[in-house]
């Protein structure tokens, strides 16, 4: 849910139900890295409660907007680092087979 201003779409704060610290920071960080933000924090309101407040202010631009790029830039960075743990499986997995060793194994 957005919470934002009618009259000046520059500066929101998003609401995230069933959400916490590992999304919340992922995005705040890719949301610091890009220059229309001008200021972006975010709050859970409660431990308890399973919500995430993020504040976003950009320095013009619609604030969903910036914060749907940087959603979208956040996915793109998490499949980076999969492809790329995946590949390092693999590769080692293959080394150790080439050894002679079986790393499948619990003997």
């Amino acid at each position: 849910m957005e919470h934002g201003s009618l009259t000046d779409p520059s500066q929101s704060t998003f609401s995230l139900v069933d959400e916490d610290h590992t999304f919340a920071n992922a995005a705040r960080f890719t949301l610091n890295q890009d220059p229309r933000t001008k200021f972006c924090g975010y709050s859970i309101p409660h431990p308890s409660d399973n919500r995430v407040n993020i504040r976003i202010q950009t320095t013009g631009d619609a604030a969903k907007d910036v914060f749907n790029d940087s959603c979208q830039d956040l996915m793109v960075i998490c499949q980076h680092v999969r492809s790329t743990f995946d590949k390092a499986v693999v590769d080692f997995r293959m080394s150790k087979s080439v050894n002679g060793m079986d790393i499948d194994s619990n003997n």
